[in-house]
C-alpha cells in the first residue's frame, strides 16, 4: 500500500550536511559515516567538497576565487567541481556508507531532476555557473520514494537549471532547500556539521561555544564581527529553514552527531532579549 505524503507527516526524517574539512579528512569522515549510519529513523546526507576542489585547483593551476564564503565558479572551475564533487568524493561516500550497512545512492540534483535551480543573476556579483534551488521546486516526493523504499540519498553539492547546464551551488543552501521540501512530508531536523563545536564568539576557543541562538541574536554577532564569511550563508540558510517549517537546525562539530551537541537555531520570541552568555551553560 503506498502511504500518503500527508500521512507521513509525523514520521521523523534527519537531514545532515557534512563539510569539506570532513570531507577530507579520512579518518573524521570514517567516524563521521559510522555515526551517521547509526542515527535512528530515515535520513539523508548532503555533503560538500571544497577544501579537496581548492587543492585541485591549484594543482591544476585553476584559481579560486570567493566572496563572502562563496565560490566564483567559471566554465573551467564547473568541470573540476563536477569531478569532485559528484565523482570521487560523491561516490567513495557512498561506497563507505554500502560497506557499513548503509544502502545509499550517490546524487546531484540533476539525477532524478530532483533539485533544480536558478542560474545566479550577475548583477550586483557574478558568481559564474553557480545556481540558487527554490525548495518549492524541490522532488520531495522522488526523494521521499527512495528514502521509504530504505535507500539513504547522498546529495553532492552540484543542481541543474534544465536546459542542460549544471551548476556549483552550496551544500548549505542544498541542505536548507531539501530540508524545506521534506519538512512538508517528515517532521524534519537539519544537522550542519563540520569541524567546530558550533558557532563560537572565539574561532580559536572551542569553549566559546554559543549554545543557543535566535536571528536577532545573530544578526548582533554579525555585526560585532563574531559571525563571518561562510558562517554567514550557513546562518542564513539555517534561520529560513526553521521559518518554512524545518522542526530544528543544529550547527555541531561531526563528531557530536549522536550527542546533537552544539548551536541550537531557535525562532524569534516577540520582545525577545539575549538570555545567556555565549559560552555559558
Amino acid at each position: 500500500m503506498v502511504v500518503k505524503d500527508k500521512e507521513r507527516k509525523e514520521e521523523r526524517l534527519s537531514i545532515v550536511k557534512i563539510g569539506g574539512n570532513i570531507v577530507d579528512d579520512p579518518e573524521l569522515l570514517e567516524s563521521f559515516l559510522c555515526d551517521f549510519h547509526r542515527l535512528e529513523g530515515r535520513k539523508l546526507l548532503v555533503h560538500g567538497g571544497g577544501v579537496m576542489a581548492s587543492k585541485m585547483a591549484v594543482e591544476l593551476g585553476i584559481e579560486t576565487k570567493m566572496i563572502q564564503g562563496r565560490r566564483i565558479t567559471d566554465a573551467d572551475t564547473l568541470k573540476l567541481v563536477t569531478m569532485v564533487y559528484a565523482g570521487w568524493i560523491n561516490k567513495n561516500m557512498v561506497a563507505s556508507l554500502q560497506k557499513i550497512g548503509c544502502n545509499a545512492i550517490g546524487l546531484s540534483g540533476a539525477d532524478g531532476n530532483t533539485i533544480p535551480a536558478l542560474r545566479r543573476s550577475p548583477v550586483p556579483v557574478d558568481y559564474g555557473f553557480v545556481g540558487d534551488p527554490d525548495p518549492e521546486k524541490v522532488n520531495a516526493h522522488f526523494i521521499s520514494q527512495l528514502i521509504e523504499a530504505g535507500i539513504t540519498p547522498v546529495f553532492c553539492a552540484i543542481t541543474h537549471d534544465g536546459n542542460g547546464s549544471l551548476l556549483n551551488t552550496n551544500a548549505d543552501t542544498i541542505a536548507y532547500s531539501v530540508a524545506t521540501a521534506l519538512s512538508k512530508i517528515y517532521e524534519t531536523s537539519l544537522y550542519y556539521c563540520f569541524e567546530k563545536e558550533g558557532v563560537l564568539m572565539d574561532m580559536t576557543d572551542p569553549d566559546s561555544l554559543i549554545r543557543t541562538m535566535n536571528r536577532e541574536e545573530c544578526e548582533v554577532y554579525r555585526q560585532q564581527g563574531v559571525i563571518a564569511d561562510g558562517m554567514i550563508p550557513k546562518l542564513d540558510n539555517s534561520f529560513r529553514a526553521i521559518e518554512k517549517g524545518v522542526k530544528e537546525v543544529i550547527i555541531l562539530h561531526a563528531k557530536n552527531l549522536l550527542l546533537k551537541k552544539g548551536t541550537v537555531l531557535v525562532e524569534n520570541q516577540p520582545g525577545s532579549k539575549q538570555k545567556q552568555h555565549p559560552g555559558t551553560l
